[in-house]
């Protein structure tokens, strides 16, 4: 006689929606919280992020917002797979932990890579923590290498002395086409074929947050520009963080610049004692990427500050190239 088993199958993927955001934070917290517990951090409850981030995300991906289901037709995994022009990214993703161990996972990595692949991408990339030895072998083992290492630096900011930053939502009609369409003449400038409009877009019609914008010498051309979201981003917490999603500077002078708006920008978004999580100026991390941006491809699109673990790391894996 067999003994029995449980099922451990998903089925999938079908594109996520606002209805499935219960069962992705359900699928979020249970998976993160069980890959900490296997980490020894066995304290560490991760907690729902908030429903207007998800939003946020599942737009941004469209069709790349994959969602495997169980036999009872609960989320049992998902990858949001994201798209900026010739960059594609993969995360949040996860797998129920009662159905990973059975080539969920990759599965979930592997579909969505191959629908960034034929979308056009020619760099995709996803980041885990690197003291997570097992998510490193798997995601190697799919073809990823290492990349750079990430860290997150988070600064208390004075809500004194700050000029007045120039800010997106502010201008109106053609005037703010006009500043959109200069990001973007910006961003081909320093890595061509990547396209951050989207997200622009998405953040002033959601209200997460605004785009920092400092101007040029040149009439209407930008020097840098600093896209962030002040939506608390767990589901519950208060709004006391600015986080940097994307950043693109034309030089270390704009770079400075662009930080010191963003700061500006902070101290007016956040109340009481300010955080503003800000890529530090004195990072070398930081200075390389302002040097490199005309050489790599990669410009600035914030990955020091990419993810909002205060003080952690993550370690950031590519598959490089796709068209090499």
């Amino acid at each position: 006689m067999r003994a029995w088993l449980p099922e451990r199958e998903v089925h999938g993927p079908e594109r996520a929606t606002e209805p499935d955001i219960e069962g992705l934070n359900r699928v979020f917290a249970d998976a993160f919280t069980d890959r900490y517990r296997r980490d020894g951090l066995v304290g560490v409850r991760v907690p729902h992020l908030n429903p207007l981030v998800w939003r946020y995300a599942l737009l941004d991906a469209g069709e790349g917002a994959m969602v495997w289901r169980d036999e009872s037709d609960h989320v049992a995994a998902f990858n949001i797979a994201h798209r900026s022009g010739t960059e594609g990214w993969m995360g949040p993703l996860a797998v129920r932990p009662d159905r990973q161990g059975a080539g969920a996972g990759k599965t979930v990595v592997q579909t969505a890579a191959d629908w960034l692949i034929a979308q056009g991408v020619t760099t995709l990339g996803l980041e885990t923590m690197p003291r997570t030895v097992d998510n490193i072998g798997f995601y190697s083992r799919l073809g990823f290498v290492p990349g750079y290492l990430t860290v997150t630096m988070t600064r208390d900011l004075s809500g004194r002395g700050h000029g007045s930053p120039t800010l997106l939502s502010t201008r109106r009609a053609a005037a703010g086409d006009e500043s959109l369409a200069a990001a973007q003449r910006l961003v081909d400038s320093l890595a061509s074929g990547y396209d951050f409009t989207r997200e622009i877009q998405l953040t002033a019609e959601l209200g997460l947050g605004d785009t920092v914008l400092v101007e040029g010498r040149e009439g209407a051309e930008l020097d840098a520009f600093v896209l962030w979201h002040a939506v608390p981003l767990a589901e519950g917490r208060p709004r006391d963080e600015l986080r940097v999603l994307k950043l693109a500077a034309r030089d270390s002078g704009a770079f400075e610049a662009a930080l010191t708006a963003t700061e500006a920008a902070a101290a007016r978004a956040l109340p009481d004692r300010l955080r503003g999580r800000l890529p530090p100026t004195h990072h070398p991390r930081v200075s390389r990427a302002v040097d490199r941006s005309a050489d790599d491809g990669r410009g600035l699109p914030g990955a020091p500050a990419r993810r909002s673990g205060g003080g952690c790391g993550g370690a950031v894996f590519e598959l490089g190239n796709l068209t090499a």
